[in-house]
């Protein structure tokens, strides 16, 4: 588990994907790996969800690959199943932590207040997801709740763009940061997976920038 999130913490930027088409799983993998961001979480919002992430792990190894959303155990089993090697909830979900934990499969539960961090810490984990981190109050808010938690790291997701990312990668507790611009909807609806792949390129430059050239 802790390789695995040292891997994220070097990427430094996990996109969060909503594939209404798992057909275009292959092209959107191919456009992030391309971008030089070889990681991607794939939402259980959209019903091909599973199909996506199968095609993606059949396809492109390389890619470290996440299943986001997950709200039941049995939905981080069939994620697992798929190729997904980490498992994202938005919330804390006792039954999908106790699942991973069993499998020994990283987890990442979602927080908002320092009881719920307290929580994920009663699981014996450091990594928690912050989220909706912008509707929650952004930087400050991850300076705050994180202040009395010197072993945990971050993950803020929700409303951060390519304008705010630095802000977050700057936070010591940050481990990394989740992000949807550079795979919006809109653009995965259009195929343009050219500008998923110039955003993704120009999103790995600010991280390296921010962070020292270290991803």
């Amino acid at each position: 588990m802790e390789t695995l999130f040292e891997t994220l913490g070097t990427i430094g930027l996990i996109p969060v994907v909503r594939l209404d088409r798992p057909e275009s799983a292959g092209r959107l993998a191919e456009s992030l790996l391309a971008g030089g961001l070889p990681c991607a979480e794939i939402t259980f919002r959209a019903r091909g969800a599973v199909d996506a992430m199968r095609l993606i792990a059949r396809d492109f190894p390389d890619l470290l690959l996440g299943a986001g959303t997950v709200l039941q155990a049995d939905q981080a089993r069939q994620a697992v199943d798929a190729g997904a090697r980490f498992i994202v909830s938005p919330g804390i979900a006792a039954p999908v932590i106790e699942w991973c934990r069993r499998e020994s499969v990283p987890v990442m539960p979602g927080v908002a207040t320092p009881t719920e961090i307290l929580t994920v810490m009663q699981f014996d984990l450091d990594v928690a997801k912050v989220f909706p981190v912008e509707a929650l109050g952004g930087v400050p808010l991850v300076e705050a709740v994180g202040a009395p938690f010197g072993g945990m790291r971050f993950v803020p997701t929700g409303g951060i763009s390519a304008v705010n990312l630095a802000s977050y990668l700057r936070l010591p507790s940050v481990l990394a940061v989740g992000g949807s611009w550079m795979v919006a909807a809109k653009l995965l609806e259009a195929d343009r997976f050219d500008e998923v792949e110039r955003l993704a390129r120009e999103a790995v430059a600010l991280v390296a920038e921010t962070r020292g050239g270290s991803s």
